[in-house]
């Protein structure tokens, strides 16, 4: 596949450029494919990765959106392997739902969160790009759904906990391998992978992310940022694959006598000491090596 060189990596740009009410139309139509239903987005929420530091721009990104039902998008782009990646999804959606609802607030007021994450690492064993999961209370001897009942001004009403119960939602890119998709979903995922968008395309919000996520409209401050983050970024992706190889080498060869969980330790420490030479920031080992 032959990437279109003009177009903007996603993660680069929705750490700078799509936190804009003009460029809401982008997110939507990615966030339209992916639920299979219309989003419209009202505002973009305050998240970490607002605040610019040095580690969010290699490892990760992310966009916390609400949309017109009040349910809020927390969207993570992740460029870097970390160990305990599934619990900090966890950790992060419900830290997002404590920070929407006031002390005091009515339970009912909390409202639907969906965490949807980008991987650009190999994430687990599995052959789909896509996987999706939701809690859900089924009986165990009869095997019918549970419904809750609540109260609302006109009386009860019950409450499905479909619509309580957050959303995960983990796309894979590596797993990606169709250069022609013929799915909305599709077209957004060979973006992702290859910087590809087929001029003709018809998906929404893609059409807008040709235009307004075209190289050649950067300020020249900005191309020269872009550039510069484009080289970093791969730059700590090698060093951090190479420590990896070089850390479990040096672990395995020494865990043949120390015993195979002293060895996976060992492989851990000397990978996080190759990265600590090479200048990687503290949080970024601790993410990738999870010590």
């Amino acid at each position: 596949m032959k990437k279109t060189d003009n177009v903007i990596r996603f993660d680069w740009a929705a750490k700078n450029i799509l936190r804009d009410k003009a460029s809401f139309v982008i997110l939507e139509g990615f966030l339209t494919a992916l639920l299979k239903e219309k989003v419209t987005i009202i505002e973009l929420l305050e998240s970490e990765s607002n605040r610019q530091r040095r580690t969010a721009k290699a490892n990760r990104v992310d966009v916390k959106a609400k949309n017109s039902k009040g349910e809020i998008f927390l969207i993570e782009i992740q460029q870097a392997s970390e160990t305990d990646y599934l619990e900090r999804i966890v950790f992060s959606t419900a830290k997002t739902i404590t920070e929407h609802i006031d002390t005091g607030i009515d339970y009912s007021q909390i409202k639907k969160v969906y965490s949807v994450n980008i991987v650009y690492f190999n994430l687990g064993e599995g052959s789909d790009y896509l996987y999706h999961g939701q809690s859900v209370l089924r009986g165990v001897n009869t095997g019918d759904t549970l419904r809750m009942s609540g109260k609302a001004s006109e009386g009860l009403r019950m409450v499905n906990p479909k619509n309580v119960f957050p959303e995960y939602y983990i796309l894979r890119v590596k797993k990606f391998d169709d250069e022609n998709p013929d799915t909305a979903l599709g077209e957004w995922m060979r973006y992702f992978k290859w910087g590809y968008i087929d001029p003709e395309t018809k998906v929404p919000g893609l059409k807008e992310a040709m235009e307004r996520l075209n190289v050649l409209n950067l300020s020249k401050e900005d191309r020269k940022r872009y550039d510069y983050d484009l080289y970093d970024s791969h730059y700590e992706e090698d060093i951090v694959d190479t420590a990896r190889f070089e850390g479990r080498e040096e672990g395995l060869a020494q865990g043949r006598e120390e015993g195979l969980a002293q060895g996976r330790l060992l492989e851990k420490e000397a990978m996080a000491k190759r990265l600590e030479e090479a200048g990687i920031a503290p949080e970024v080992i601790s993410a990738v090596t999870g010590l």
